[in-house]
């Protein structure tokens, strides 16, 4: 019998005392893949706009525009509610920071203790 310590990290080979069932292991994959594609998304996103702040990217070029458009329409609905939680800090935005590290440290973490528990209460 082995269990995951308190300090394992999401993506990990654990020991189960239960396998858990295929279809439950297949959604927990994709739903890390996912969470990791929206942290990947999310770190471009500062770094698109901040090359865009500081003049370094045209936003008049289409290419350009569209990409910076796209990771908006992607990360501005889960950065809006941390925006209006968080406290301001004149021009500094701490809401990527807040987000990655709920994903990262809440998120996550959660998501495999449900995959740890859900075979357990047939």
């Amino acid at each position: 019998m082995c269990k995951a310590p308190a300090s394992a990290r999401v993506g990990q080979s654990y020991c189960f005392t239960e396998r858990p069932d295929l279809p439950l292991l297949a959604l927990f994959n994709i739903l890390m893949m996912l969470i990791q594609i929206f942290e990947w998304a999310l770190i471009l996103y500062c770094v698109v706009s901040m090359l865009l702040g500081f003049r370094i990217l045209d936003p008049s070029n289409r290419f350009v525009y569209n990409v910076a458009l796209f990771l908006s329409r992607m990360v501005e609905p889960v950065l809006n509610p941390v925006r209006s939680i968080l406290p301001q800090f004149g021009a500094l935005d701490l809401s990527p920071l807040a987000v990655l590290l709920g994903l990262r440290y809440i998120v996550a973490p959660a998501l495999f203790q449900l995959l740890v528990v859900l075979p357990s209460h047939r």
